[in-house]
């Protein structure tokens, strides 16, 4: 089996090249698969994570206007597959030129789309609010274009509105052998500094919790943005001494074991990957039930606690009582860790063998 992957870049440390270094090493190593990534504009180097040395690298120079950048798009796609000659190609971008690919081939090709993005994204209050709504009704229509379009969750199908949909789950890509005694005064969060990841929503829910538990700390880890200063607003909150902001780990895994809460605040998620990788370290989650991941993963009163979003008062309340009550964060915890199983690796990849080979 020969597949092509085209994903805008693989050299960050964001969730999607995590989730593809762990999906693509497993078809190599597994399944023998012959792999080619097509990134764009020196997307490929240098990797955050671990790519297995066999996979075909090719990256592809876009630049200029909308119609040139287009024009130059398809060409050099185009002499890619006449050369390569894939039994399918995937294409992990939810960006807006993604949408063009299954239009510039003459011929039929087998074309799948992963969807890792809620189709409000883009929204922003300090956005171009109709740009905004004239790009997602351009995706919602070219979506159907594709030959099957993957979906990580039922909810976020349903939010996309599209058809020719199949789900399949995000895989863990550990497994750990130890898991967090939950006693360590620490919470944390892992994502970028941007809109979408509500981080800033997290700070002012933080610098209320620390009048009640001053001895608590905050860790987050995650890339920073100059464009989104998450480290004036801790100067702003006078939470230096309660939260740190750490750049993004290799080994987050190993975070995860000195902590006893996560914390998610998105405004938007299509999954929440590190939600589970917290469940598998035994952590209690506690996040808010933003469009649309997390209500897939958290089951409310039982691995974590599910909050209206938006509700700051209830999310404040709900980490109380997870950071007061001993008992109930090792009773989460249990039952977190057992809630993951489902998203074993082997049982994902299973799923993905089955629709290529289908």
């Amino acid at each position: 089996m020969k597949l092509i992957y085209i994903v805008p870049n693989i050299n960050n440390e964001g969730g999607v090249a995590r989730v593809l270094s762990t999906k693509i090493n497993y078809l190599i190593e597994k399944f023998d698969y012959e792999i080619h990534i097509v990134t764009q504009n020196n997307g490929n180097f240098p990797l955050f994570y671990d790519f297995n040395k066999n996979i075909n690298y090719h990256d592809i120079t876009l630049k200029g206007n909308l119609l040139f950048f287009l024009y130059s798009y398809k060409m050099q796609l185009n002499n890619l597959f006449d050369k390569i000659k894939p039994n399918h190609i995937v294409v992990v971008d939810n960006g807006i030129k993604a949408f063009f690919v299954p239009l510039f081939f003459s011929i039929k090709r087998n074309i799948l789309l992963e969807i890792h993005s809620s189709i409000y994204l883009e929204e922003n209050p300090n956005g171009n609010v109709i740009w905004s709504m004239l790009k997602r009704k351009f995706k919602l229509m070219l979506c159907a274009k594709f030959t099957t379009t993957v979906f990580e969750t039922i909810e976020n199908q349903q939010e996309w509105s599209c058809k020719n949909a199949k789900i399949i789950t995000n895989p863990l890509w550990f497994s750990a052998d130890t898991r967090s005694n939950l006693q360590n005064k620490k919470v944390i969060a892992v994502a970028r500094h941007t809109y979408e990841k509500g981080l800033d929503r997290l700070l002012k829910i933080w610098s209320k919790i620390i009048t009640s538990h001053p001895d608590w700390h905050l860790d987050i880890y995650g890339s920073s943005d100059n464009s989104f200063d998450l480290g004036q607003l801790v100067a702003e909150l006078k939470l230096s001494k309660h939260c740190t902001l750490y750049e993004p780990s290799k080994k987050i895994e190993r975070e995860y074991l000195n902590v006893s809460i996560f914390a998610l605040t998105s405004r938007f998620e299509a999954f929440g990957m590190v939600l589970i990788e917290a469940m598998e370290s035994g952590l209690p989650c506690i996040a808010y039930d933003c469009p649309c991941g997390p209500r897939t993963i958290i089951k409310n009163n039982q691995n974590g606690f599910l909050i209206k979003d938006g509700k700051d008062e209830e999310y404040i309340s709900k980490l109380n009582q997870l950071i007061e009550n001993d008992d109930l964060r090792i009773q989460m915890g249990k039952n977190a860790t057992n809630s993951v199983k489902k998203y074993d690796l082997e049982i994902v990849m299973k799923q993905w063998k089955a629709l290529f080979e289908n």
